[in-house]
């Protein structure tokens, strides 16, 4: 049986060093978490930088880690831990879900860990507040400058007097850390207070007490006699109770819920301004932090007196010093001045081309008899304004203007209670004043009031306006930190006031209408999600304290005289010549309203596949019609807003638009297929509908016209589509041609393929005779070679035997001239001697015969084998 092979892993690679070495990073590439744990005991603070290698964030983050080990090296010990090599420890042992992870140690306590921007000034600043997460309160004046900030504070007051720990500091110092580690964007500043005639400013008379500050509402001291005093119980208690007036948003990049979970909370006021920690002031911040602190500010912004805020302090800039007695006047002229319940109404304009409005300051009065006299109500009721605002709009026509240097007051009953009447002061002003900033002069500055024939007639200087406009619209109330003074408590559309550094989060400010080419990365919008609409402040203006705050009460009026910023498609900037008109936000108006023509609107999408195949549909569509009655457009709905009258849940939908009745749009029925004749149908049905009023003569003859005009314009469509066909058939008969010549040539090329074919079978015969051919001719070759040298072997051997004989004769002459010497008559031996010379010469005879026989054979061989090769 055979069994199944394991499987053969690479082992990975050993890893090198991720930072330099020159770095004062410690880098413990081979995930050395014991060692690193060693180091930690010997320092005051460590940062742990844990990374892996192949991690771009990693890498990116590497350089910032860096800057900042370069200027607090000194003071805290970074440690670097690559925790992604298997063999490692910290891989082992730690479990993280993303890389890179920052790990802050002070002493013993931690990990603290920072989830910040990988930007080295939000580092360096997390970590130097991790160095000292108290502040050193030793004056009033910093006392002051520390419970002035926007940002949550808490201060403990201990006396040094006793010993040099008192009771309790430990545990606020770790609470301090503790909130650190709870929130990694550090919103509370905690600061101690050592000297008892400083702690005694913000009520604090015991050693050891705790104090947590807010601008809005009642500050807070630590209740010692319900929580024990732990650094957990303090860290609880103030992130329970803080007060977050602004809060910075920093998403870290990934998918998040963060920006969705603060928009459900309601409309939110996005401000983007350039940021550096590190700074040491805040010119920007600082004034986005006043405008802050006074919009929440509620407990000076009661309903039932608003006029005694701004005429009675002396220090407020909104009233005018040189009319003394004026604020007499005005409550004497107006009781309504104190009344709980105005609001501001802005009229449409009265002309489509003019840039005036109408506004008027609407109030409410109950009286108890037939002559006015006010009663107190504490508070305003909504009802009371709605049924206002119903019987306001029914006498609307009474309040138009057409430019007009008085504000005219009107009083006019109540038709829901016998003892309620309503007051409305209107005014003629232009479009773009609502957005003015800083103390210009304007129209404002000598007005008349005059009151119409509704009511009483008198005659002053002023008018009041509703608390969100009054420097809108009121003489000699200048813009100042004091006009929206507790405004979040007094309308329905309060905002939360965010923060986002522009250097790091530009991106969201572009996608909210910013401008790309700005140099001052400075922007401001409100997003309402539940409206479904978002407001951009005017780039061209600067992002100042008056300009926010301009802006916040715009927003809060009942009908906002903001305009709904709308995102439109940046790819479609210049609108060339189209068969079928691409649609944006900017044109849409344009193009569907205002335009004279029949306009057929199609609404798709980049990933709807169905609204691609009707392409080709729409542009038949528009060579059809006539160009100059009848406009073909498509719109991207996925990177352009809509109104929301004309939004749509279902891609692709048609919308035509008759020349005459825009407002009447027909939407394409979904059960009816797209193609070109339905589509016709639907059109000059619904483009031939006669008007509710009966046509006339001149009705009936333009109607003609128009249909001659697209007779015609069907003939001609027709002859092109003749002379298409005609060319259509020229083109076939060419076509035709060139087959039946490609076809004759195919059978050429087919019987120069069988000649080839038979050439090719005949030369692979000719080739196989030929290595049958060789083949023999080799084995006769080889055949001969044996016969060759065996006859060299039986040459070699009688040379050997001639030369053996040779000896034998010379010796057997030796010995007979011997013998003829000795002359022995004996015969006998004489008749023997002669014998042997007999044979001794027949022998040599025989052989030497048989060695040029030899020899004759042997030069035939070689002249056979010359012939032959």
């Amino acid at each position: 049986s055979c069994s199944r092979a394991k499987d053969v892993t690479m082992p990975a690679k050993l890893p090198v060093s991720f930072f330099s070495p020159r770095s004062a990073v410690i880098d413990l590439f081979r995930g050395q978490l014991d060692y690193a744990e060693q180091l930690r005991q010997d320092s005051e603070i460590v940062l742990y930088f844990f990374y892996a290698p192949w991690c771009g964030q990693s890498i990116a983050a590497r350089e910032e880690i860096e800057r900042v080990a370069s200027s607090l090296s000194d003071q805290v010990l970074f440690v670097a831990v690559n925790c992604w090599w298997n063999q490692g420890k910290c891989r082992k042992q730690k479990h993280f879900f993303y890389f890179p992870v920052i790990h802050l140690y002070h002493r013993s306590f931690g990990p603290i860990e920072y989830k910040g921007p990988m930007s080295a000034v939000y580092i360096e600043k997390f970590v130097r507040r991790v160095m000292t997460p108290l502040l050193y309160i030793s004056s009033r004046s910093k006392l002051l400058d520390f419970l002035s900030n926007y940002e949550p504070g808490v201060v403990g007051f201990f006396e040094f007097n006793a010993s040099p720990q008192p009771p309790g500091y430990l545990t606020f110092f770790t609470s301090a850390l503790h909130s650190l580690k709870k929130d990694y964007l550090g919103t509370i500043r905690f600061g101690v207070v050592t000297d008892r005639r400083v702690a005694e400013e913000i009520s604090l008379v015991h050693s050891g007490s705790v104090y947590l500050h807010r601008h809005a509402n009642t500050s807070l001291i630590y209740p010692k006699d319900i929580l024990n005093f732990t650094a957990e119980n303090i860290c609880k208690w103030a992130l329970e109770n803080r007060e977050m007036l602004i809060r910075w948003l920093r998403p870290h990049g990934g998918k998040s819920l963060l920006l969705n979970n603060e928009l459900k909370k309601g409309p939110a006021l996005l401000i983007f301004i350039p940021y550096n920690p590190l700074a040491e002031i805040h010119p920007l911040l600082d004034e986005i932090t006043k405008v802050a602190l006074e919009y929440h500010k509620c407990n000076r912004s009661q309903a039932a007196e608003p006029a005694v805020q701004h005429v009675g302090d002396s220090d407020s800039p909104a009233f005018d010093s040189s009319v003394p007695d004026a604020h007499v006047e005005l409550s004497d002229t107006f009781p309504i001045a104190k009344s709980p319940c105005c609001n501001t109404v802005v009229l449409p304009q009265w002309h489509s081309i003019s840039r005036t409005h109408n506004v008027c300051e609407l109030c409410v009065n109950q009286t108890l008899g037939v002559k006015p006299n006010k009663v107190h109500v504490p508070r305003c009721n909504f009802l009371e304004i709605e049924a206002a605002l119903d019987s306001f709009y029914l006498q609307e026509h009474t309040f138009f203007q057409v430019i007009s240097n008085t504000i005219e007051c009107s009083n006019f009953l109540s038709f829901y209670s016998p003892f309620s009447y309503y007051t409305a002061c209107c005014r003629t002003v232009n479009r773009h004043f609502l957005s003015l900033i800083g103390s210009e002069k304007t129209i404002f500055q000598t007005p008349k009031v005059a009151f119409s024939s509704h009511g009483k007639k008198d005659n002053t200087q002023f008018s009041i306006p509703h608390i969100e406009d009054r420097n809108c619209f009121i003489p000699d109330f200048n813009i100042s930190s004091t006009n929206i003074t507790g405004l979040s408590c007094r309308t329905n559309k309060t905002l939360n006031l965010y923060l986002l550094d522009s250097n790091l989060f530009w991106i969201y400010a572009e996608r909210l209408g910013a401008s790309r080419s700005t140099h001052v990365k400075e922007f401001a919008a409100i997003v309402d999600l539940k409206e479904e609409v978002h407001y951009v402040l005017d780039q061209n203006q600067s992002l100042v304290g008056p300009t926010l705050e301009n802006f916040i009460k715009n927003f809060s009026v009942l009908y906002s005289p903001l305009k709904r910023h709308l995102v439109d498609d940046p790819s479609v900037h210049f609108q060339e010549e189209r068969v079928v008109t691409e649609v944006t936000t900017t044109t849409f108006h344009q193009t569907v309203f205002l335009s004279a023509k029949n306009v057929l609107l199609l609404y798709y999408a980049q990933w709807c596949g169905f609204c691609a195949s009707l392409n080709h549909i729409f542009i038949q569509l528009a060579r059809l019609l006539p160009p100059d009655s009848f406009t073909v457009a498509r719109i991207d709905v996925t990177r352009n807003d809509l109104p929301w009258e004309f939004m749509t849940d279902r891609l692709p939908t048609i919308l035509f638009f008759p020349h005459q009745r825009k407002e009447q749009s027909v939407k394409f029925p979904e059960d009816i297929s797209v193609n070109l004749p339905n589509l016709l149908k639907f059109i000059l049905h619904h483009s031939s509908h006669s008007s509710s009023e009966p046509c006339t003569k001149e009705c009936l003859h333009k109607e003609s016209v128009l249909q001659q005009g697209h007779i015609s314009h069907l003939e001609r469509e027709i002859q092109k589509l003749r002379s298409e066909i005609s060319a259509l058939h020229q083109a076939h008969d060419q076509l035709e041609a060139q087959l039946s010549e490609a076809r004759r040539e195919e059978q050429r090329l087919q019987q120069q393929k069988h000649t080839l074919e038979k050439q090719h079978k005949t030369l692979q015969l000719h080739s196989e005779q030929l290595q049958a051919t060789y083949d023999q001719k080799n084995q006769e070759l080889l055949e001969m070679a044996e016969k060759l040298q065996e006859l060299a072997d039986a040459s070699e051997n009688l040379l050997k035997e001639n030369a053996l004989l040779r000896i034998l004769v010379a010796s057997r002459g030796g010995k007979l001239q011997s013998k003829d010497e000795i002359k022995e008559p004996l015969q006998s031996e004489q008749t023997l001697s002669e014998d042997n010379d007999i044979s001794l010469s027949t022998a040599t005879a025989a052989l030497e015969e048989k060695r040029i026989d030899n020899i004759d054979t042997m030069e035939t061989e070689h002249s056979n084998g010359n012939r032959t090769e």
